[in-house]
């Protein structure tokens, strides 16, 4: 086993940072919804929901900003055969569905510039560059109505932006199961939650670790 430097210190702060952040809006924002506890005072709640979602909001741009001027972006780019690229996903469910439980070997080894497996890279991508951004931005829509009247005319009035910023949160609370089950899925249960606290994963092959050519030499870790 080789121990790997595979998340940096900024890719780990924004994280955590999300994770509990994305949790605390899920359930604020269930509370404003659907009045889940009567107790709780819904100014109050509304109040914590959006200062959440603000701090998400600049917690976004670390992610940004570090991925962009960092050569670590490399971590979310497909493979630009399409071909390749869904022969490779399709591996990846063929373990996910079935070799996973028959004790075969993962057919994607983590390394330092291929964190994500073909199914993941993918996926974070539309989560990433589409789907979070458009659930912060519907947030900050529904935050202030009247300061974005034309963007709730345009986008087909209140009640519209209001349903895709929940049915955003259905797809995010999916998203969190399935990630927490995929974390468990390492060489122990708790080997992924480890690595993202110290940086380090614990990987059988070392080899290949260098940057695609094509990403800069520069690095922020």
């Amino acid at each position: 086993m080789t121990r790997l430097y595979v998340h940096p210190l900024p890719v780990r702060v924004w994280h955590w940072v999300n994770a509990f952040g994305f949790v605390a809006l899920i359930l604020t924002g269930l509370q404003i919804r659907y009045r889940v506890f009567d107790a709780l005072p819904l100014k109050a709640v509304i109040d914590v929901h959006n200062k959440i979602g603000f701090l998400l909001i600049a917690n976004y741009g670390i992610w940004l900003v570090y991925y962009l001027f960092s050569d670590r972006i490399c971590v979310y780019h497909p493979e630009l055969s399409p071909r390749a690229q869904y022969r490779a996903m399709l591996r990846q469910l063929i373990y996910y569905g079935y070799g996973l439980f028959k004790g075969r070997p993962n057919p994607h080894q983590v390394g330092i510039y291929r964190k994500f497996n073909p199914l993941q890279s993918m996926t974070y991508q539309i989560v990433m560059i589409l789907l979070v951004p458009l659930e912060l931005y519907t947030g900050v829509v529904l935050w202030d109505l009247q300061r974005f009247a034309g963007t709730v005319d345009l986008l087909g009035g209140p009640r519209v932006v209001s349903s895709l910023h929940v049915a955003l949160c259905g797809v995010f609370v999916v998203f969190l199961f399935v990630h927490v089950y995929l974390t468990t899925l390492g060489h122990t249960a708790l080997e992924h939650v480890k690595a993202m606290l110290t940086g380090y994963e614990e990987v059988e092959d070392a080899a290949a670790q260098a940057p695609p050519a094509q990403t800069p030499a520069a690095s922020l870790s």
